[in-house]
């Protein structure tokens, strides 16, 4: 389910920047499907303008457009390679290529590529990419590579070795789709701070992707192992292997073909088969790249005593036997009682497994997730509504459906509101086509994706002045929002095993405010004043909904005004589960502009104050302070609001 989701959602941004400068790709655990507790997110990017060639002759295959880089491993260590450029000097300094000179020619230096790629506040250089924190508490690997279309003569001897794993089509399909060249230089090299080492992150996820599903729990489970037992309770030493060492054990034993049967019952011997060659490797001081095996990833880590020592720790751990894993608190329960019955049988089966509800919950997490990528223009949302229509006639799973149907849901709202900021003209009947064309076009959203989406069309009918039908809509929401199976951003107020057949829930999320469109012009100040990243705003559902009220009856009802504002005060700290310590920044926020609004500007300070107190205050700090600033100046009689 979580591959259908991310591969939808790639096939959509590819299709939608197919013309941009630039590709973008998710790597790594969580792009393989594993959703694991503290792991980041990795993201891959290159230029679609440049290439990297291995021959001079390859060159013949493209257009002058495209700039050209060759490789040269003559000097380098295996799976390292110098990039030298071939473009003329004025095309290299328009690019910012980071360009250094040796012999006479110039070379892309990796050192100088990661400096230049810290572009955001807070981001270090993590081997050879930009790493950093978005949202407050999401952590993520950025590399900025370079791409070529072709395989690397030194991995030709993979391509030989492929006779039972993988299957031809997939060996096919990856040389095929060539390689990557990540931004880091072998510390044995000659040329450390210019080397480039050839990377094979889009093969390895296709291979990922050709496992069984037990092949797939193996490696799961050896990341397990490795982050709860061996990392944490073997010291620094076992910190020196990391989770590629495992992939590559996995990789290994299957194409040699160790285990001529991987299914539910040996399972667990299929795993201490893996771990026992990672044991060996250990001991010999050789892990070889699965792509080139003359490249040892142990060579500058592993070695001397801090290798002797991680051995020994290793082998006490397989003196142990499968009990060590009982060391690991994800498993360690589930395995003792397999253990501890040897008879018993263990399903896979994720449907016997996860109860429907749970299933439904996830996919709605993934759903969510992945529908975070911002809209920039009009003519982005009709190009993106254009390839949702050419991809339905594709044949699609219901994962694939459902992230199409919440992806368009958002390309509607977006086009609703840009269409009603585009057609700002005096001419009635224009005016009134273009309304008609915003509103049905917000009702369908409404159709295509979560109940909480029916606050777009509130918010729609009071920014053209129709307060008596805003209220109206908000009434209908609030009548929805007391269900008995409401779920708010994946999270249910109750958790049954299995939803009645008859019974559907109500699904509701943060309401997300893209930074270029004005929504309401009182939230306008927040959105243009927030931080370069994310590129939206989120407000809870309830804090909305209290907003939208607050603004059409101080049209026509003060008492009813300020008695919103009351209630949505005395919700704020008691209530939790509806206003999530993430959104008590905005919250307090939104409540301090209404208070501003009525001229209790005491109490609107208190509320910016508590604003900025708040964990998820960061991404509207800006705007608090420019708050804050304008009530002080309205309390001296400097700034007439």
């Amino acid at each position: 389910m979580r591959r259908d989701i991310i591969d939808i959602t790639e096939i959509l941004r590819k299709q939608a920047m197919r013309h941009h400068y630039i590709t973008i790709v998710g790597t790594g655990s969580h792009r393989e499907g594993f959703r694991l507790l503290g792991s980041d997110r990795d993201i891959m990017s290159w230029s679609n303008h440049l290439r990297v060639i291995w021959d001079l002759n390859q060159a013949r295959s493209y257009r002058m457009r495209q700039l050209l880089i060759l490789a040269d491993s003559s000097d380098s260590p295996p799976g390292y390679t110098l990039l030298q450029s071939l473009t003329t000097p004025v095309i290299t300094d328009y690019l910012k290529l980071p360009l250094i000179r040796i012999n006479d020619k110039l070379y892309l230096s990796s050192s100088l590529n990661r400096i230049l790629e810290m572009e955001l506040p807070g981001s270090f250089e993590h081997g050879p990419c930009s790493s950093g924190v978005i949202l407050g508490m999401i952590e993520y690997d950025r590399a900025s590579c370079y791409a070529s279309d072709f395989w690397p003569p030194s991995a030709s001897s993979w391509i030989e070795r492929c006779h039972s794993w993988p299957h031809p089509s997939v060996v096919d399909e990856i040389v095929t789709n060539g390689c990557h060249f990540a931004a880091i230089g072998h510390k044995l090299g000659n040329h450390e701070n210019t080397e480039w080492r050839i990377s094979f992150c889009t093969a390895e996820l296709k291979l990922v992707y050709s496992m069984s599903h037990i092949q797939f729990l193996v490696y799961g489970l050896l990341k397990l192992f490795l982050k709860e037992v061996i990392s944490s309770r073997l010291g620094e030493e076992g910190k020196l292997l990391c989770s590629y060492h495992m992939k590559t054990a996995v990789f290994w034993v299957l194409q040699e073909n160790i285990m001529p049967y991987w299914n539910p019952q040996n399972l667990l011997q299929c795993f201490w088969v893996c771990f026992k060659h990672i044991l060996k490797w250990v001991y010999e001081g050789i892990c070889p790249n699965f792509f080139i095996p003359e490249n040892n990833m142990f060579l500058t880590k592993i070695y001397g005593n801090s290798q002797r020592t991680l051995f020994q720790k290793l082998y006490t751990l397989y003196e142990s036997g499968l009990e060590s894993l009982l060391h690991s608190p994800s498993i360690g329960q589930h395995l003792k009682v397999v253990l501890e019955n040897p008879t018993l049988r263990v399903s896979t089966d994720e449907r016997s497994l996860v109860t429907e509800f749970d299933f439904f919950l996830e996919l709605l997490s993934e759903v969510s997730q992945n529908d975070s990528h911002g809209l920039h223009s009009f003519r982005w949302c009709i190009n993106l509504l254009k390839i949702v229509e050419q991809l339905v006639n594709l044949p699609l799973t219901q994962n694939h459906v459902a992230m199409l149907q919440k992806r368009t849901a958002f390309i509607l709202k977006c086009i609703a509101f840009m269409f009603n900021m585009y057609t700002a003209t005096k001419v009635n009947k224009i005016k009134y086509i273009a309304d008609k064309i915003s509103i049905q076009l917000l009702k369908l959203a409404v159709k295509f994706g979560f109940d909480s989406d029916l606050l777009y069309i509130a918010m729609y009918y009071y920014k053209t002045s129709r307060h008596v039908k805003a209220l109206s809509v908000l009434k209908m929401t609030m009548k929805r929002f007391d269900h008995e199976y409401l779920i708010y951003n994946e999270k249910p107020c109750i958790h049954p095993r299995n939803l009645p057949k008859q019974m559907k829930p109500v699904v509701t999320q943060d309401i997300k405010l893209l930074k270029n469109i004005c929504y309401l012009n009182e939230l306008r100040l927040e959105q243009c004043l927030q931080q370069k990243r994310p590129s939206f705003l989120l407000i809870p559902p309830h804090v909305m909904i209290v907003l939208l009220e607050f603004l059409c009856y101080k049209q026509t009802n003060l008492v009813d005004a300020m008695s919103v504002l009351f209630v949505l005060q005395s919700q704020i700290n008691s209530h939790p589960d509806i206003f999530p310590e993430s959104t008590r920044g905005i919250s307090w926020e939104i409540l301090g502009n209404c208070q501003q609004m009525l001229g209790y500007t005491m109490d609107a300070l208190y509320s910016y104050q508590q604003s900025l107190q708040q964990q998820g205050g960061p991404q509207i700090q800006i705007a608090t302070i420019v708050r804050i600033i304008i009530a002080i100046y309205k309390i001296l009689g400097i700034y007439d609001m």
